[in-house]
């Protein structure tokens, strides 16, 4: 699998050998983190795209909401629980805080963005690079930075992930997906799709703008490869 892959929720899952059912996934299996971000209109959390998709910055989470209980949204999100172990926060937190010697010591993390109900795109692999604590209307909120590796990088997981492009926008890829009626511009077929860059990015071709994204089903995009057409 390579950035940009359309995933539905029951692929993603498959995927990870897990079904995904919070955001945040510390260690999912064993030592590559999963996250899940969106930042279209009305998403949960405050997820940012940055440095022309080099780098995501995505907000903590939440309490979970209890009968009775306060709205989530007004408290501070935790580090810990009340029995003393730490949260998903407080995990990704003190691992972005551990101190790494080596490239052999970065904290890989998966990235899945929802682009739209029940379809997700695998953004790629990040390094977790840094947490901290701010103020965000009137509570405490994490943040943390994800840097996407370099041109060539190999991230261990499953495939063996390498990770050559850049991150396209959320609203890029919703308005490409509407364009394109989520089907292959080549064939029509609606399975295996990936969005692709018309020119490629390596060869400069611009991730921001639309007319330069398509949807090409697996098969075309393999025969498409770096060419420009």
């Amino acid at each position: 699998m390579k950035a940009g892959d359309v995933l539905s929720y029951l692929e993603m899952c498959s995927f990870e050998s897990a079904s995904l059912q919070r955001g945040m996934n510390f260690h999912h299996d064993g030592a590559v983190s999963v996250v899940l971000m969106s930042t279209r209109d009305g998403a949960p959390y405050d997820d940012q795209v940055e440095e022309d998709g080099r780098v995501l910055i995505y907000e903590g989470h939440d309490l979970p909401k209890f009968k009775n209980g306060p709205d989530p949204k007004t408290v501070d999100q935790p580090m810990r629980f009340g029995s003393g172990s730490l949260t998903q926060n407080g995990k990704f937190f003190e691992a972005a805080h551990r101190d790494r010697e080596s490239k052999n010591d970065q904290e890989v993390v998966r990235v899945y963005e929802k682009v739209r109900s029940g379809i997700w795109v695998y953004n790629g692999a990040f390094d977790l690079t840094k947490a901290w604590i701010e103020a965000s209307a009137g509570r405490k909120v994490f943040k943390f930075r994800l840097e996407l590796f370099d041109s060539g990088s190999v991230v261990q997981g499953p495939g063996n992930l390498p990770d050559h492009t850049r991150l396209i926008p959320s609203a890029v890829k919703q308005e490409v997906w509407k364009r394109d009626k989520g089907s292959c511009v080549t064939c029509g077929s609606q399975d295996h799709l990936h969005f692709d860059h018309i020119i490629p990015f390596s060869k400069g071709g611009a991730s921001i703008l639309s007319e330069n994204i398509q949807l090409l089903c697996a098969r075309h995009n393999l025969e498409k490869r770096d060419r420009i057409e």
